[in-house]
């Protein structure tokens, strides 16, 4: 029964080549056991139900993990990037009139909860919808 393991673990690792979703490599390692159950007198049904129901384990216990693990650092796009920089204030902010800011060469209207005169600089909190959310430094 080896050359079936051994012909399963190869068309899975094929596929998990071909493929970028993590989901046959779970199911090559339950093979793998399999495979080294085949050299003992264990019945090919035991065989079997230790590959899927190792498989499935393997799954759904690390499947998550590995994926933070192997996820790449997410890369800020041009409105991402602005969270944290400091930019200088066009136009008067106060607590219920939106002013305007200048930071990374382009202009943005800018709340605060404090009032924030012209010329100041002001530090980027965060984002909501397409307002600044400042605070002066």
């Amino acid at each position: 029964m080896y050359f079936f393991w051994l012909a399963v673990i190869l068309i899975l690792s094929f596929i998990e080549i071909g493929t970028i979703n993590l989901v046959s490599i779970w199911f090559v390692a339950s093979a793998l056991v399999s495979l080294l159950l085949s050299f003992f007198p264990i019945p090919f049904y035991i065989q079997f139900i230790i590959f899927v129901v190792l498989g499935i384990v393997l799954l759904i216990t690390t499947r998550k993990s590995l994926e933070k693990f192997l996820s790449k650092t997410k890369q800020k796009t041009n409105l991402d990037r602005v969270v944290g920089m400091q930019g200088i204030v066009t136009e008067k902010i106060s607590k219920n009139n939106p002013g305007e800011v200048k930071v990374d060469g382009k202009r943005w209207t800018a709340v605060s909860d404090k009032t924030i005169d012209e010329g100041k600089t002001v530090e980027i909190m965060k984002i909501e919808g397409v307002k600044l959310i400042v605070k002066e430094v």
